[in-house]
Order: structure tokens, then C-alpha cells, then sequence
């Protein structure tokens, strides 16, 4: 039995109302972390800075993501208690009606945090929710699963675009950039309870030297200044030419964080895809699949560093020991 697991299963939570490690479990609040830089990102690649509405998209994704959380165990309740029978629901610690109506609660939190934000958030938020939803309950078991699971994450990352007011339009290769990422995660969690052949952690580990080759690449000339962390009117200002030591010490720099942090991302998603390669067991199955989600923290960092935000992808990148350190109590898959 997992260690995580163990933890809940004491004779003192069994007696609580509330079992709050067990919500913990299902609600798998490590991964929590991998979820502000999807906005953050979103809103550096659109050509904005962080604004109050920022906050209600991340608050947004937060809700929808949990909520993507508690329905996909509502739905893989009888296959996990063949495969994974300590989970919360076949253990019997929470209520299947709980978790489907926490899901419920979760989705329309998210829609009432992004319409606060406008419009054109909540319109994105509606599809990220029609995603997360249509994911669980039909598309899961299917070839598109990890296509609808890619496009989730491409939608939460367009979500702090929107929110920011800035041009979603220029945040799609970020956004595709997630979304690849995403794509090689789902497909190696298909095996992670049973185990299986070791293509899908290879074709991770191909995707992942692809992506991180893509981000140390020059990004476009509007890309290279740290504008976006200043006022938006500002975000396109080039740096003076009778500063032109400043401006190249300032495109360094950034080329030197976009690549310390694309290495970052390539070292924790690579590693473990390599062992489950090797031995594509269900026990290294999962820990690639777990080191790909937490590699999402540096990917966004690299992301909002080659879309010119320098401050939003130190910011993002801070998130990661906690998401480690809280991910070793409670497992993130």
C-alpha cells in the first residue's frame, strides 16, 4: 500500500466526518502547484503584465483543475477498486455522491471566479470546464483522451491570457508548447497502473528535448525585452539605442534564464521518463508520470522568460520546491 495512503487510513480519521487526508488524496492538492503558472504564462506570452483579473483566472484554474480531480476518480471509481483499491472512493473514506457533487461545486466556482474577470475569460473558462468534463466522462478510455487532456492545459494557459487583456492570439505557441507537454504526460499515464511498453515514456522523453531545444532558441525580437513585467502601454517599448549596452546585457540575461530553466524542466521530466523506459513498471510508470507534471512548473517559467517576463518566470519557478516537497506526502497521480 502506497505511503500516502497509509497515512489516511488511521482508526482516528476513520472516525472523523470529514476525512480531510483523504480529500487531501483525492484532491491531489501537491499538483495544485503546476496550476498559477499556466496563467502567468498565459498572460506574459499575450503581451501583458499580472493585473487583479490575473488572480481570478488563476483562482479559476485552481477551482477547475480540482474539480478535473474529484470527477476523475467519480468516474474511475470501479476500475480503482480492482487496480487501486486504497484510493479515497473504494476505500470508502468518501462518498462517491461527495465527489461527484464536490466536482459539480468546483466547476461552477471556476466559471463564477472567470466571469469576474469578463467575458472573454469566462468564455475560455467554459471550454476549459466542457474539456475537463467531456475528458472524464467519455474521452478518458479513448484514442482523443490525451488530445482533450493537452487541450485542457492549452485553455488554462489562453485563460490568463484573456484575463490579462492581451492578445491570446500571440500566446497560441505557448499554449501549444503546454499542450505538447500535457500530451506526452497523459499518454505515459495510460500505463501507470498496470505498466507496458517502453514507447510512451521514449516518445516523453523525444517530446521533452524537443520542447526544451524549442525554448533556448532566439525568441522574436518583441520577445526580448523584460517589457511585460512593466505597465502594458510600455509592453512593446524597445530599450532607447543610446542604451545599447543596457539592451544587450538585458537580452543576456534572458537568454541565460530561458535556458537555465528550459534545463530545469528537461532534467525533472527527462529522468524519470528514462527509468520507466527501462523498466516500464507500474511503480516507474508513475514516477514518470508524476516528475512530468511537476516539470510543468520550470516549462512555464521558460515560457514566460522567452516571452520577455524575466520577474513571472521567477516567480513561477519558486512554486517548484513546494510542489516537490508537498508531492513526496501525497502523490500527484
Amino acid at each position: 500500500m502506497p505511503r500516502d495512503a497509509a497515512r489516511t487510513t488511521s482508526p482516528r480519521t476513520a472516525r472523523q466526518g470529514v476525512n480531510v487526508n483523504a480529500w487531501v488524496e483525492l484532491l491531489r492538492l501537491p499538483a495544485l502547484f503546476t496550476v498559477p503558472g499556466d496563467a502567468l504564462a498565459g498572460a506574459a506570452a499575450a503581451g501583458a503584465r499580472p493585473t487583479p483579473r490575473t488572480l481570478a483566472a488563476i483562482a479559476s484554474s485552481l477551482c477547475l483543475y480540482e474539480a478535473g480531480m474529484a470527477l476523475n476518480d467519480w468516474a474511475d471509481r470501479e476500475e480503482d477498486a480492482v487496480d487501486r483499491p486504497h484510493r479515497p472512493l473504494p476505500s470508502g473514506r468518501i462518498r462517491p455522491a461527495a465527489a461527484l457533487a464536490a466536482a459539480g461545486g468546483l466547476t461552477a466556482a471556476g466559471l463564477a471566479l472567470a466571469s469576474t474577470a469578463g467575458r472573454r475569460p469566462l468564455a475560455v473558462a467554459g471550454a476549459l470546464a466542457t474539456t475537463v468534463w467531456s475528458y472524464d466522462l467519455v474521452l478518458k478510455r479513448t484514442s482523443a483522451g490525451p488530445v482533450a487532456m493537452a487541450a485542457a492545459r492549452a485553455l488554462d494557459l489562453l485563460l490568463g491570457g484573456a484575463a490579462a487583456n492581451g492578445d491570446i492570439r500571440r500566446a497560441l505557441p505557448s499554449a501549444l508548447a503546454l499542450g505538447t507537454h500535457t500530451l506526452a504526460v497523459t499518454t505515459v499515464s495510460r500505463h501507470e497502473t498496470q505498466g507496458g511498453s517502453p514507447w510512451a515514456p521514449l516518445s516523453g522523453l523525444a517530446t521533452t528535448a524537443a520542447l526544451a531545444w524549442s525554448i533556448t532558441r532566439d525568441a522574436p525580437a518583441r520577445d526580448r525585452q523584460p517589457a511585460r513585467d512593466r505597465h502594458p502601454a510600455q509592453a512593446w517599448k524597445q530599450v532607447p539605442d543610446r542604451q545599447p549596452g543596457r539592451a544587450a546585457a538585458t537580452a543576456a540575461s534572458l537568454v541565460s534564464l530561458r535556458g537555465a530553466l528550459a534545463a530545469v524542466y528537461a532534467a525533472t521530466a527527462a529522468r524519470p521518463l528514462f527509468h520507466a523506459a527501462l523498466n516500464p513498471s507500474p511503480q516507474l510508470t508513475q514516477r514518470a508520470v508524476g516528475g512530468g507534471i511537476r516539470a510543468m512548473i520550470p516549462l512555464q517559467a521558460a515560457l514566460a522568460a522567452r516571452s520577455g517576463a524575466p520577474v513571472t518566470a521567477l516567480l513561477t519557478a519558486a512554486l517548484a520546491p513546494a510542489a516537490r516537497r508537498f508531492g513526496r506526502k501525497v502523490s500527484m497521480t
